[in-house]
């Protein structure tokens, strides 16, 4: 199986902010995370995550993502090359 590379952005409700869902789910799936930004404060946390990993790993991360309250939705990048 091929590794997968994605990028997310994750929307946190605020009973989440002060879980370290990130932490649980580098423990929960084979996977890789690394955050590329944040902003967090007490109402709402936003992050921006790159996964690597199998492509199913990375969609049952993304089920259990969803299943806890986090809405998460495919950050898109616009490159412009000249």
């Amino acid at each position: 199986m091929a590794e997968e590379k994605t990028r997310l952005w994750l929307m946190f409700p605020t009973r989440l902010i002060t879980r370290p869902v990130i932490w649980e789910l580098g423990k929960k799936f084979e996977i890789i995370t690394n955050v590329r930004q944040a902003s967090v404060n007490d109402e709402v946390g936003l992050v921006s995550l790159s996964l690597s990993g199998e492509r199913d790993e990375i969609k049952d991360a993304i089920t259990w993502l969803e299943e806890l309250g986090i809405k998460v939705e495919p950050v898109e990048i616009n490159t412009i090359e000249g």
